[in-house]
């Protein structure tokens, strides 16, 4: 009665198109999307997944929302799953206008709901064209049948039937409650990573410092993401560091540089920030700065700079992966101070920090933590709380190492002229205040068949001074192998508290 059915999304290959570009073709071999783009919807799906939601690109020339290999051999043949597939908005009117498979609406909705696709999102526009094929007896009625059979069984999975209404009086009561907020907490000081930590520059005890100066484009907003709607309270990371620490020490702050015009997910046209008025900005943060102990420092990018590209008229890809506007301009003004400087990154992309890292002392990577960002930061900061996350991505150097990521083949990253090949950020990689040591490694079986299994073992002792989460990661390699393998897979992880 308490639980809300899970969509996937994308079905498939959707992460990695073409030139970086939303809805761009995926040009992935049947063999990669079976090792690495089928794994993750397949355990979903094992976990109790309701519905799946193709997606806007095409593999292998076949757009997903006309792909009945896709979405009917794989997804329920192979994998056996039962609940509906959804469109994608406006997906299914794409085959015509803009993949131009079909030449009509309605020839559209025929392949869709004869590919697999069970309803259209977000209104009926090329399935209500379908009335008239029915009628005529160019779809088969059972197609028909099969599509409104699922949707009434995942309306009667949900037991919309029989509880119509939610209990509104209860959902506000919860909403934004103590736990929730825990919840929200536990998440924000779980996920970020510490990068680099200088001479131990963190964790700082606030009442060493008589001045902390909080400046950056990200210090005193909380950014929530574009899919996000308001939460009934959100902590910036200037209240929650003057909330935390102000009894302490002194508490300055200045924007310093300002990102966009309009800080839109929506709008259509979203402009750089006046870089004048940023210049401006930035010579009064340093003023500020001046007489501080400590700057921290808040960059990164926010819902108008990571946003869904979902039309020619609504940009949202880059083709930079450095800080945008004049956010270098801020930290390098800022080091010239000489002072200590604590940078948070808030950002929804992965960006290269290469030209800018060495002006700071430590470096907290915290993603989007929601609602109690400036809570956890002050916390991670100071060591009320030890960052423990990992990368969960690769980080470039510059754009032209992309695509990057781990479990590349043994003939790729080979190198370039005049530049360092590694990653700046490695996946897995994550900075901790205490230490930890890895001993004992074992096999449960030291041989295996091609179908067997061995359990792998190791002991983790906390040699450090925090107590402290760490994930232990589990990689393998096929040293010898009759087709090509990653020089790393990760098989398993898990996270412990000691």
């Amino acid at each position: 009665e308490d639980k809300v059915l899970t969509t996937l999304k994308h079905m498939t290959g959707h992460g990695q198109p073409e030139a970086g570009m939303n809805i761009g073709p995926s040009q992935l071999s049947e063999r990669v999307l079976r090792e690495v783009f089928f794994p993750p919807f397949e355990a979903a799906i094992n976990a109790g997944a309701a519905s799946v939601m193709a997606s806007y690109n095409e593999i292998d020339g076949i757009p997903s929302h006309a792909n009945p290999w896709l979405l009917n051999d794989i997804l329920r043949g192979e994998w056996g799953f039962d609940g509906p597939v959804v469109a994608d908005y406006f997906a299914i009117n794409e085959l015509n206008i803009r993949h131009r498979i079909v030449d009509s609406l309605a020839e559209a909705g025929k392949i869709a709901l004869e590919s697999g696709v069970d309803m259209e999102l977000p209104d009926g526009v090329a399935f209500y064209s379908l009335k008239d094929k029915i009628e005529a007896g160019e779809i088969d009625e059972s197609i028909l049948d099969r599509a409104v059979l699922r949707i009434l069984q995942l309306k009667q999975r949900a037991r919309l039937f029989d509880t119509p209404y939610a209990d509104a009086a209860y959902a506000d009561k919860i909403t934004g409650n103590k736990e929730a907020r825990e919840l929200a907490y536990q998440a924000a000081i779980k996920a970020p990573v510490l990068l680099k930590n200088k001479n131990n520059t963190l964790p700082i005890a606030p009442s060493d410092y008589k001045k902390i100066a909080v400046i950056g484009p990200n210090s005193d907003i909380v950014v929530l993401g574009g899919y996000s709607d308001e939460p009934r309270q959100v902590v910036s990371i200037l209240d929650g560091i003057k909330e935390r620490w102000g009894n302490e020490t002194q508490i300055i702050h200045s924007k310093g540089v300002e990102l966009t015009s309009n800080r839109s997910w929506w709008d259509d046209n979203v402009s750089l920030a006046d870089e004048t008025e940023n210049l401006s900005k930035i010579q009064e943060a340093v003023q500020k700065a001046q007489d501080a102990d400590l700057i921290i420092l808040a960059i990164g990018g926010d819902e108008s700079t990571s946003r869904e590209a979902w039309s020619e008229t609504h940009m949202g890809d880059r083709n930079d992966i450095t800080l945008i506007g004049q956010q270098t301009e801020l930290v390098e003004a800022l080091s010239s101070l000489e002072k200590p400087m604590v940078g948070v990154v808030i950002s929804g992309r992965p960006l290269s920090l290469e030209n800018v890292e060495d002006h700071f002392d430590a470096l907290l990577y915290g993603w989007l933590l929601g609602q109690e960002t400036g809570y956890a930061v002050a916390d991670l900061l100071s060591g009320k709380a030890v960052p423990s996350g990992k990368m969960p991505v690769t980080v470039p150097r510059n754009v032209g190492q992309i695509p990057a990521f781990y479990n590349h083949k043994p003939t790729a990253r080979r190198g370039y002229a005049f530049a360092d090949a590694s990653p700046l950020y490695a996946f897995g990689h994550g900075l901790s205040y205490t230490s930890f040591e890895f001993g004992n490694v074992s096999l449960s079986k030291d041989t295996i068949s091609p179908d067997g299994n061995t359990t792998a073992s190791i002991t983790v002792t906390n040699t450090g001074d925090y107590k402290a989460d760490e994930v232990v990661q589990l990689y393998i390699r096929d040293d010898v192998s009759s087709v090509t393998r990653p020089v790393l897979e990760l098989k398993g992880f898990e996270r412990i508290t000691l």
